[in-house]
């Protein structure tokens, strides 16, 4: 038998900048204020839960920390040649080029800064810090990033 829990919005978000590679293009650099949403799955725990609702709080405000006031780069993507040279990162899309202090990047391994790929970075962080908490009863943990109310990724992990 499998309970949820379920934590959305309120400290669960952070500001950012970014832009998506689709189709041979390249958006242009804007800004959300993403929310995030955690679904966990499980049975209960001896306590009688799923999991700690403040942990999980705690968790996911310390992963959207590093990514608060910054520029979010998909260092996997394929389309994007990025470098650092010093404190600095240079970004090129074709003609396009873009220098930024390295202080106001957040490198993410990840291929495009969508929100299902942001989902599926915090899901799998998520994931990896419950099982270390020793949260074996957890059987999936989904994770929603909304850009705008609305529209939203998600990603679901089975960490068993």
């Amino acid at each position: 038998m499998a309970f949820s829990i379920r934590l959305e919005r309120n400290t669960l978000r952070f500001a950012a900048a970014h832009f998506v590679t689709y189709g041979g293009r390249c958006e242009s650099l804007h800004g959300h204020n993403y929310d995030v949403m955690v679904q966990i799955d499980g049975a209960l725990s001896e306590d009688s839960w799923v999991v700690d609702f403040g942990d999980v709080k705690r968790i996911v405000r310390e992963l959207c920390q590093p990514l608060d006031h910054k520029f979010l780069l998909a260092t996997a993507n394929p389309h994007l040649a990025v470098s650092r040279v010093g404190n600095e990162y240079e970004i090129r899309f074709g003609e396009r080029r873009y220098v930024m202090p390295a202080s106001d990047v957040a490198e993410l391994d990840i291929d495009n800064t969508t929100a299902e790929r942001l989902a599926e970075w915090l899901a799998s962080r998520l994931a990896a810090r419950l099982a270390d908490s020793g949260a074996d009863n957890v059987m999936s943990i989904s994770v929603g990033v909304e850009e705008m109310p609305g529209q939203a990724g998600w990603f679901t992990v089975n960490p068993r």
